[in-house]
């Protein structure tokens, strides 16, 4: 009994920490532009294919792979910016929240159907020689490739934090968030620091995409479950706290394996909306935001 709670806190765990990396993505472009990017699951879909792709035509390993998702979707994402949420800047913040909503559940119809013409609705997995391969400790099984992905997040989540606080264009970024005018002042480009943020949320979304391919697989209608688990996540850790998100991302993780295992796996994706719900009635500021004033 004690070795099955401890294997499914553990399969939590590492769920979180996709969780957490995608909710990463989309709270990056929120907290810095103000863009709700609802088509950001459809990024992480667009990573996994282009995954998915060089594994089946090329015999390229996904984990080195990574590195050609990431300029994949830095691409995308800046095609996608300058054509379509780079007109919304200068709105006010709560008319660009709509505006770039409907911008992004149009793009989410347009890339799920585009998905399902080149590549049909067939869920699309890889087998690596590696990919049953784990390891124990006191009974309780690591999956390398889980545990290879729960490092992988923890390197981004660092990575982003050190740039952020670290160099110029961070510090950018950060100065951007408390007050977008006075950063203006002193010579910000807050155009461009809006651009970085979009390009860094698309990014990890490609990150997201090849892990979750390498865990489970990708399909044209993952990206709105995605979407949803991000912004449960990003709600939960607090807009802005990309720390906290992470970590509410592994807690929502634990808690959905927690219900599956004590109760039934049926209830699993229910209890994310009831913790949703609780957060925005009791600390509507997150479980790790600041309260504003």
């Amino acid at each position: 009994m004690i070795e099955a709670v401890m294997q499914n806190l553990v399969f939590g765990i590492l769920l979180g920490a996709l969780y957490g990396l995608a909710a990463v993505g989309i709270a990056m472009v929120f907290g810095v532009t103000k863009i709700l990017n609802v088509a950001h699951g459809e990024l992480m879909m667009l990573g996994g294919y282009a995954t998915f792709w060089l594994f089946s035509l090329y015999d390229l390993d996904p984990f080195l792979s990574l590195v050609f998702s990431i300029i994949f979707l830095i691409l995308v994402g800046f095609v996608l910016y300058r054509l379509l949420f780079a007109r919304t800047i200068k709105l006010p913040e709560e008319e660009k929240i709509k505006n770039t909503m409907l911008i992004g559940f149009g793009l989410t119809l347009i890339l799920q159907n585009i998905a399902l013409l080149l590549w049909t609705a067939d869920d699309r997995g890889i087998t690596t020689a590696y990919s049953g391969a784990a390891f124990s400790i006191l009974g309780v099984r690591f999956p390398y490739i889980r545990v290879a992905g729960l490092a992988i997040a923890l390197i981004c989540i660092i990575a982003l934090q050190l740039f952020l606080r670290r160099t110029y264009s961070g510090k950018a970024i950060r100065a951007t968030v408390e007050d977008w005018e006075a950063a203006s002042l002193v010579g910000i480009d807050v155009r461009r620091v809006y651009m970085l943020s979009f390009l860094i949320g698309a990014a990890l979304a490609g990150v997201a995409g090849t892990l979750v391919l390498m865990s489970y697989s990708v399909d044209p209608a993952m990206g709105m479950h995605w979407t949803l688990k991000s912004l449960i996540v990003m709600v939960l850790g607090g807009v802005g706290n990309f720390v906290g998100t992470f970590v509410a991302g592994i807690l929502l993780g634990v808690t959905e394996s927690a219900t599956a295992f004590f109760i039934s796996g049926n209830y699993r994706q229910v209890v994310g909306l009831v913790l949703f719900l609780l957060v925005l009635i009791f600390r509507p500021q997150g479980l790790f935001g600041e309260k504003e004033g």
